[in-house]
């Protein structure tokens, strides 16, 4: 069976600023359009929003990031008219709040309704439990690595039948060396106030400023190594606060305290990713809270570049260590002292050695055309299901 003609897709995602749940949209968006589908999103918007248009795709301003009910019960009544109105084949719900409005949608109109599960929610109490399930109760359940899937089955004793794991993809062409340009690269090394001359090794925590993503754990690893008497290096955190100005401000005064000023730079949003690994030795993912599946130590390891991650979550699947990188302990800055330590004397061709290991195992396996494959696989059999 391939995907019908008319067929008609609509996800829904919170907004479009950036982030992984944000970029799977746009890709599955992009392989339903290449189909000869078409492809719809309701989202309250975002940067990534013009992305979606530039490749053929519709944007539906609407609150989908509200928790507010009564306006989660507006934006089902929307989606419904939506619904009728364009045909919709599917609607695929990627996070929690909206999904609630896009259940209700889909059951109000007959529609096959699928749920990517891309992160692991904790629940504290059973109200929360509920409440994460909603990305459970529709026709199929996506999910986005082994360990996401191991968690809904302990999490929701959900019938395996009704799941498909489908890992998150990356794209090559995007993030392929061979496609950047010395000019990109040098662009974004002049803005980040690196000199061409600079000879440190550069490590890059690229990821939003939130507590999770560990940049606490790094500012402390560094600054037991510069007590061990090594500088060589720069430190990158690349990402948004997002309005988290008063942990931006943390992570200011934590640099100074230690006196890392010349070692940790915070460099804000980029929107270059590929330029920004070029420019860098090795990339790190050092969250505290597990990845579903981490895409921020997948798109470097496409690059050629070593990663250190967490040990934990989805980046245990992703990063093989000894190969293609490092695991180290979340939260033990000891530990992520040792690991940037092993990573900053492995030198260039060690570390051109371990990237090329990388690069091979990521495009055998986390492709976004294979990402992409199975996701309209899995609308067809969910829509082979209500014929």
């Amino acid at each position: 069976m391939a995907l019908p003609p008319d067929f008609t897709l609509l996800q829904v995602v919170p907004e479009l600023e950036t982030g992984g749940a944000e970029q799977t949209t746009l890709d599955v968006a992009r392989a339903v359009i290449a189909a000869g589908g078409k492809a719809l999103v309701a989202s309250r918007g975002g940067r990534m929003a013009a992305r979606l248009e530039n490749d053929g795709g519709q944007l539906i301003a609407l609150p989908m990031q509200t928790k507010n009910p009564l306006r989660m019960v507006g934006n089902a009544a929307r989606l419904a008219q939506l619904i009728r109105r364009e045909k919709v084949s599917i609607v695929h719900a990627r996070s929690r709040a909206p999904a609630f409005s896009a259940l209700w949608a889909a059951r109000a109109t007959g529609t096959p309704f699928v749920a990517t599960y891309h992160g692991v929610y904790k629940a504290k109490s059973a109200l929360k439990r509920w409440y994460n399930a909603v990305m459970t109760r529709g026709d199929l359940v996506i999910a986005n690595s082994e360990y996401t899937r191991d968690h809904i089955l302990a999490e929701h004793g959900l019938d395996p039948a009704k799941m498909v794991t489908i890992p998150r993809g990356v794209d090559l062409e995007r993030f392929d060396p061979a496609q950047v340009s010395d000019e990109r690269v040098t662009e974004l090394q002049r803005a980040w106030g690196l000199a061409a001359s600079d000879a440190r090794t550069k490590i890059l925590l690229a990821g939003r400023l939130t507590r999770i993503k560990g940049h606490l754990t790094i500012i402390e690893a560094a600054a037991k190594l510069k007590a061990q008497g090594l500088s060589d290096f720069v430190i990158l955190f690349a990402g948004d606060d997002q309005g988290r100005v008063e942990y931006r401000q943390e992570l200011i005064s934590a640099i100074a305290a230690a006196g890392l000023q010349q070692e940790i730079r915070i460099v804000g949003h980029c929107s270059d990713m590929p330029a920004a690994y070029l420019l860098s030795d090795l990339a790190i993912l050092p969250t505290i809270v597990p990845e579903s599946f981490g895409r921020a130590a997948v798109e470097p390891q496409a690059m050629g570049r070593p990663v250190i991650a967490s040990s934990h979550g989805g980046t245990t699947e992703t990063v093989v260590g000894g190969v293609t990188g490092w695991l180290a302990a979340p939260g033990d800055a000891e530990a992520w002292a040792v690991a940037l330590r092993q990573a900053i004397a492995l030198g260039p061709d060690g570390r051109a050695r371990m990237g090329k290991a990388g690069a091979e195992r990521s495009r055998r396996l986390y492709s976004v055309d294979a990402m992409c494959a199975a996701t309209l696989a899995a609308y067809e059999r969910v829509l082979e299901a209500h014929s």
